[in-house]
């Protein structure tokens, strides 16, 4: 008989995903439901998701998940923490949600501190609604809206939603990974799992960036997605620990 390696996370229903062929949106719940289990919170954990391919977390994720309108998860969320601060609360959302007209939302939330955690999946366009240009789509990047290629001096630069939100006291935790290859899905499921500890032991405010393939709307294969984020997306997006309070505490 064969030796059985791994089993499906508690905290995944056991049912087929809906996502594209490719997308890292499955990769990326699997990591989630795993550090939850491994966790012991599952019964006490509430994510939050808004407009976009992040919707379908409540269909996957086996605990409570609440879709909010487009952008006002952290709005949402940080009502939850404080009526029920003993819960783990997360947000996950995409780059059109969080970096468009979620901007102000997540700006505040980390202003103030909130002690929750923001999964930020960055695909750099607009993955449910049609491949339209996203804040974070790259220069020369084509997309529905901008068929010749971003460009810069008619729709300005890529935001770096990471970097920003590094500058503001009230964060505890940046970190941006990738799920382009194992090494750095490892190091995604590490930085989620701190970004949860942390929130877990009352330091406030943590945010992952995951740099995620969209191959439907990229126009491309799965394989030639990975190639295209190692050679594009993570120059301008650069991995790494980019704001931990507490390293040397």
């Amino acid at each position: 008989m064969m030796k059985k390696l791994s089993k499906m996370p508690e905290s995944l229903k056991p049912v087929h995903f809906r996502f594209c062929p490719g997308c890292g949106h499955g990769i990326l719940h699997r990591i989630i439901g795993e550090i939850i289990d491994e966790l012991w919170v599952r019964e006490k954990t509430i994510g939050f998701a808004p407009v976009g391919c992040a919707v379908f977390a409540y269909d996957y994720f086996n605990f409570d998940v609440i879709e909010t309108a487009h952008g006002r998860s952290p709005a949402v969320a940080t009502a939850m923490k404080r009526l029920l601060p003993d819960r783990l609360i997360f947000t996950y959302q995409g780059d059109g949600d969080l970096a468009a007209i979620g901007i102000a939302e997540i700006i505040h939330a980390a202003n103030r501190g909130e002690n929750f955690s923001v999964i930020f999946v960055n695909n750099a366009t607009y993955g449910m609604t049609g491949g339209q240009m996203a804040p974070t789509t790259l220069i020369g990047q084509k997309t529905t809206t901008t068929t010749q290629g971003r460009d810069e001096k008619a729709t300005g630069y890529p935001l770096k939603v990471s970097e920003m939100l590094a500058t503001i006291d009230g964060v505890s935790l940046i970190w941006r990974t990738s799920l382009d290859l194992p090494k750095n899905v490892i190091s995604t499921k590490e930085a989620i799992r701190k970004a949860f500890q942390y929130q877990l032991d009352g330091k406030g405010f943590s945010l992952i960036e995951v740099l995620s393939p969209c191959p439907t709307d990229w126009w491309m294969s799965p394989q030639e997605a990975l190639s295209w984020m190692r050679k594009n997306m993570i120059p301008v997006f650069p991995l790494g620990v980019i704001k931990d309070k507490y390293s040397e505490r």
